[in-house]
């Protein structure tokens, strides 16, 4: 698409949207200060580089055998690097514990330290990124079905010292890249059957924790995330909703709201406000469930984008971290990962040209058929001219103008692996 039909129908779309109120130069202004926390593990599937059999346990899965997935830590690098001039914007990365730079030696997890992701702080830094982290329980010998709340004193006090190390090196990351890492602990421990004594593995979760958050770190943000189930642990979670959200905010924690992590009626959109009353910051994973915790890339679908309402409307952008989850196999990775994000950032900028100020004077007023009315009226509005503008002023591909891109990177790159 030609720079001046791309310019001529933002301003089209301007005009039109300050009819309604809405100034799109602001939009995007905030638009531009959205850092999504992109996920390294849609490049390889979850494997990591601690050996070779990329075999997932622990309630997760990955399907599909696509060619072309990054083997090694130079070619999820690489993978990355291409993604990054595929969408506007300045983003983040999170790494899981499994993607540490071990340099070819066999580092269990009780014995990861920074120096093990010092190349992935240096890569940051000359790529420009800042740096999230998580705590890795699943594929290991030692995960089974409980990890922190084993009745096993060894194996938990295995995952806390894991857990504990995995802070560390978020802190260090903060640190060094001047500004705070996430660091995500989500554990997949239940049970595939019926359960017996759940207190009993809820209180050896919380004092688990206890002991991992008495270590107290200046450049990380905590956040804990629930899920109802997992491949095998269908019938009982430990780590659930209500027990996440309660040891969070008693500890001032954030919360972690993955929009895989819930019954499959439940919106994640409608936690976001109640939790923002009690505690100063979430965090999100965005994904698309289809019937379950499926992990579906991301698309412009109802769910993603109430959830960028909710949070540009509760003028909550500052508290809210924003990350991305899902790891399709089934498709091109790299394209996968593009249509995500620019799905999540489509969504987000749908929410700040929304005419929010008119709408609250509609509910206020009890004119509801005005309210609803306006809220149709919007989606047919030209936002996607605006987005197109945004893309060429990040000097990234136009519309679909990103396909070509993708393909050439597989028949170049990834075909060959």
């Amino acid at each position: 698409m030609k720079r001046e039909l791309i310019q001529k129908k933002y301003e089209m779309a301007r005009d039109l949207y300050a009819e309604f109120g809405v100034d799109v130069d602001k939009a995007l202004a905030a638009l531009q200060q959205i850092s999504l926390s992109l996920h390294c593990w849609q490049t390889d599937d979850v494997c990591g580089f601690e050996s070779s059999d990329g075999v997932l346990t622990g309630g997760i899965q990955t399907t599909g055998n696509y060619p072309g997935k990054a083997r090694n830590i130079d070619e999820v690098r690489a993978d990355i690097e291409k993604v990054k001039t595929l969408v506007p914007g300045k983003h983040r990365l999170s790494l899981h514990a499994i993607y540490g730079d071990f340099g070819g030696k066999k580092v269990d997890r009780d014995q990861i330290e920074p120096i093990h992701f010092q190349s992935w702080i240096d890569w940051a830094k000359a790529n420009d990124m800042k740096l999230d982290f998580n705590s890795t329980s699943f594929s290991h010998p030692k995960s089974g079905n409980l990890t922190l709340s084993n009745r096993d004193k060894g194996i938990r006090d295995f995952w806390i010292e894991h857990t504990i190390r995995s802070r560390r090196i978020a802190d260090e990351m903060g640190r060094q890249l001047g500004d705070k890492a996430c660091h995500n602990l989500w554990i997949h421990d239940g049970s595939k059957d019926i359960t017996v004594d759940r207190y009993y593995y809820r209180s050896l979760l919380k004092d688990s924790l206890d002991q991992i958050f008495a270590h107290k770190f200046e450049h990380v943000k905590d956040a804990v995330e629930s899920k109802v189930f997992g491949i095998g642990l269908e019938s009982f979670t430990v780590g659930s909703h209500e027990f996440y959200m309660g040891y969070a905010l008693e500890n001032k924690l954030m919360a972690t709201l993955d929009m895989g992590h819930f019954h499959p009626t439940e919106e994640t959109y409608d936690k976001i406000s109640s939790l923002l009353l009690y505690s100063p910051e979430i965090l999100l994973h965005v994904s698309r469930p289809v019937r379950w915790d499926s992990d579906h890339v991301v698309i412009l679908n109802d769910s993603v984008q109430m959830l960028a309402q909710e949070i540009v409307w509760a003028n909550a952008l500052g508290r809210v971290n924003i990350g991305l989850d899902y790891f399709d196999a089934s498709i091109n990775r790299i394209g996968a990962y593009v249509v995500g994000i620019r799905a999540t950032q489509k969504a987000f900028l749908q929410a700040l040209l929304s005419p929010i100020d008119k709408l609250r004077e509609y509910e206020a007023k009890d004119q509801l058929f005005e309210r609803l009315a306006l809220l149709e009226e919007m989606k047919s509005l030209p936002w996607n001219d605006v987005y197109n503008y945004f893309c060429m002023i990040n000097n990234v591909p136009v519309a679909e103008e990103y396909i070509t891109e993708v393909e050439a990177y597989e028949r170049d790159i990834t075909s060959k692996r």
